[in-house]
């Protein structure tokens, strides 16, 4: 049962107990004095959930307190030790951050390795401020929801008066991902692009997995006629914060309060668009970064990407249903912001309409609230993207990872990356180690999002610019798991200067 509140009584209130936020997260007292605290224990384990009043055995990334993922006051280190309990190896990237490359979480640059069942990994760096995530980067794992929030508070976000909630969407399927994966590379006739590691011996050789609903190519599908296929994969079910709209989430929240949401895209394979129906909310942040704010209430949010909506609540009460549609589709899953009392109605989890594909709308009105400094390019690489459903093979430049080739720059340079689409299907792009400017769409100038992700449509041209100031190798890959998987993936590689 709820009870009225006011917004400084909850903030007193969570502050008193060592939590933040509308989702319970322990922050201790010597890390919010700024005093030097022991490492954050994360474990992965695995884990049960309900989905449609089905149990099913999924991943999970907690602390000791059972919390998922992470939370950082300001100016606290990235100090954590990852404990894998799982009964095989794994590593978690941390996604949206800037470590040094050892610690980026990934094994296929060579420069990590995985942590094997029962062992640890202790990390230590300067995280970056926002809303980021973790997941695995190893075989299938993520798409069995190895993943979790992973947010940095700014000093701004301390002061500021709005209560923050976390959801983390996610699409979900009965059967495995081996399946899946394997139903949609088909009868075996083409070979692997990518053999990741931790893959089974029937991904190798594609064989085809018995029936079911999740995991088959779309009826229909355009794919099949040459045309853009919106999504590989039909899932049972679309969640947020492992939750259906059969049970949502329902954040209790003050009347006129002001609600910060943090949304985050952890879906295997599917955009959404976010709906507030009559309620306007601003963009205050897209892939962490702060962006000029923009008032609307219905949005694009591609696989990888995070987005902060700023809601202020009704003065008389009421709710406001968060929803997030699958493009090209009717079905949605979403939570609620209710105040005190107010009665929540059942939503469906099926829209009256199918929703249009996700597009460059917002993107092309996005500025970043602190841009690259202007300065001269010194290296421009431009690539194409490629691949189709049927044989199911992705590739960078008509290259998948087996075959890629690097793309060299060298440290202290501006570089320019212009990502060319002549695939059949969208694909968000995902930079490790850096963040970037997106400064042209389909050719026109824009003074755009500072991210690290981004989503380069159908017969869509995208530019983006960072610097080179985190040397190593770091992987550019699409965030539709499956594509990296079936090869669409290569890397960024140069040296510190000696």
């Amino acid at each position: 049962m709820s009870s009225c509140f006011s917004r400084r009584r909850f903030l007193a209130t969570t502050a008193a107990l060592g939590l933040v936020g509308g989702s319970g997260v322990f922050v201790s007292h010597a890390a919010r004095a700024g005093i030097s605290t022991a490492p954050v224990q994360l474990t992965v384990e695995r884990r049960a959930i309900t989905v449609n009043g089905k149990a099913a055995s999924v991943f999970g990334i907690r602390r000791s307190d059972g919390a998922p993922g992470l939370v950082l006051d300001p100016n606290q280190r990235f100090q954590v030790v990852l404990g894998n309990r799982t009964a095989e190896p794994t590593i978690i990237h941390w996604h949206g951050q800037t470590p040094p490359p050892d610690q980026d979480g990934v094994v296929e640059t060579g420069v990590a390795s995985l942590i094997g069942a029962g062992a640890s990994q202790t990390y230590d760096f300067t995280p970056r401020p926002g809303t980021h995530w973790m997941h695995s980067h190893h075989g299938l794992q993520e798409q069995s929801l190895m993943a979790a929030p992973l947010i940095v508070r700014s000093p701004e976000d301390a002061r500021a008066d709005a209560q923050e909630t976390t959801v983390l969407l996610h699409d979900f399927a009965f059967r495995t991902p081996e399946e899946v994966l394997a139903q949609l590379v088909g009868d075996g006739s083409h070979a692997p692009a990518m053999a990741m590691p931790g893959m089974t011996g029937g991904e190798r050789a594609g064989h085809m997995m018995p029936g079911g609903r999740a995991g088959h190519v779309m009826a229909g599908s355009p794919a099949a006629h040459g045309a853009m296929d919106l999504n590989d994969v039909d899932y049972d079910a679309y969640l947020a914060n492992d939750r259906t709209l059969d049970d949502p989430l329902v954040v209790r929240t003050e009347r006129s309060g002001r609600v910060r949401v943090r949304l985050i895209n952890g879906a295997t394979s599917t955009a959404f668009w976010i709906d507030l129906g009559t309620i306007e909310a601003s963009i205050i942040a897209v892939d962490g970064d702060l962006v000029r704010p923009l008032t609307g209430s219905r949005f694009p949010l591609a696989q990888g990407q995070r987005l902060d909506l700023l809601v202020t609540m009704p003065a008389a009460g009421g709710t406001v249903p968060v929803l997030a549609q699958r493009e090209g589709d009717r079905a949605r899953t979403g939570f609620i912001l209710a105040t005190p009392d107010a009665a929540v109605a059942r939503i469906a989890d099926q829209a009256e309409a199918a929703a249009p594909p996700i597009d460059l709308s917002l993107e092309q009105r996005l500025v970043a609230q602190s841009p690259l400094a202007a300065r001269q390019t010194d290296v421009t690489h431009r690539i194409t993207l490629d691949g189709s459903m049927m044989p199911y093979v992705w590739s960078i430049e008509n290259r998948t990872w087996a075959t890629h080739r690097p793309l060299r720059v060298k440290s202290g340079q501006r570089v320019i990356l212009e990502m060319v689409n002549r695939s059949a299907m969208a694909h968000p792009m995902h930079l490790h180690g850096h963040h970037f400017q997106v400064v042209a769409l389909n050719g026109k100038p824009v003074q755009g999002a500072m991210r690290d992700t981004v989503l380069v449509p159908l017969n869509g041209t995208v530019r983006v610019a960072f610097d080179a100031d985190n040397p190593g190798r770091w992987l550019l890959h699409c965030h539709n798991l499956f594509h990296m998987a079936r090869g669409m993936m290569t890397e960024f590689v140069y040296d510190r200067v000696a």
